[in-house]
């Protein structure tokens, strides 16, 4: 049952498919494009967002790392570049998606340190308190049930262990956040229909941002399923922001 109003924001409003079967084919039709997409659309600052996120993890310098829509594994990749843990297993509901960081996997020979899984986050397939760490990257925005992933990701979550979550959100001084919903109702959706053939993508996008539960109002949901020592840091001037949190020892 949907908690959250972000919850009910779908890809495609005359589709019959639940969120998540949404979700999953739009990303299957945008796959082959996303990439390129992030760094267009966010002027390559996304892969800086993506280094400040994993960096929250050196402390801890997790062996076993579980990333949540890992999408093309963007994530994935860097942390193992950053903090080579032993085993990296990527989960992404997107086949599309999930064949591209594949081969971007193979390319750099990490085969074997990196895996790649189909999976839901809100029904992860591993045991309880398996994982050091859980990183996502602008996915808990495409939960179906917000509450139920990040349930989810505590059960599976070692004691101890951390979860880094980088997510959109939206900038609060004046000035800038005109410009910047000009940018997201105007420009990040017409950028999107022509480079990846998908208005759709790129109006979800925006609307989820601004649905989404953000700050301290995540932060307090977070604290709901277990978390414990949360905490957030707003980066570039609040387009997206960084949450932590901890599972008690």
């Amino acid at each position: 049952m949907s908690k959250y109003s972000h919850d009910k924001i779908v890809p495609f409003n005359d589709s019959q498919q639940s969120k998540k079967e949404q979700v999953a084919a739009m990303f299957d039709q945008i796959a082959f494009r996303y990439d390129f997409l992030n760094r267009f659309l966010s002027g390559g600052i996304d892969v800086s967002w993506r280094k400040r996120a994993i960096g929250e993890l050196k402390e801890i310098q997790p062996r076993m790392v579980l990333d949540v829509a890992t999408g093309t594994a963007d994530v994935a990749i860097m942390t193992w570049k950053y903090l080579h843990p032993e085993k990296i297993i990527g989960i992404d509901i997107s086949e599309g998606m999930l064949n591209l960081g594949r081969q971007k996997i193979d390319k750099l020979l990490l085969s074997k340190q990196i895996e790649l899984l189909k999976g839901d986050s809100e029904a992860i397939n591993f045991p309880d308190a398996t994982f050091d760490a859980i990183t996502v990257a602008f996915g808990v925005r495409n939960f179906e049930n917000l509450e139920k992933g990040l349930a989810e990701m505590y059960r599976v979550l070692k004691p101890g262990g951390k979860v880094v979550i980088l997510e959109f959100s939206k900038p609060r001084k004046t000035g800038f956040k005109s410009l910047y919903n000009l940018y997201m109702n105007l420009i990040a959706p017409r950028a999107g229909q022509w480079l990846s053939k998908n208005k759709d993508a790129y109006q979800y996008l925006n609307q989820s941002v601004k649905a989404f539960p953000e700050g301290e109002t995540f932060l307090h949901i977070l604290q709901q399923v277990g978390f414990i020592n949360t905490s957030l840091k707003r980066l570039s001037l609040g387009i997206c922001t960084i949450y932590c949190g901890r599972k008690a020892s």
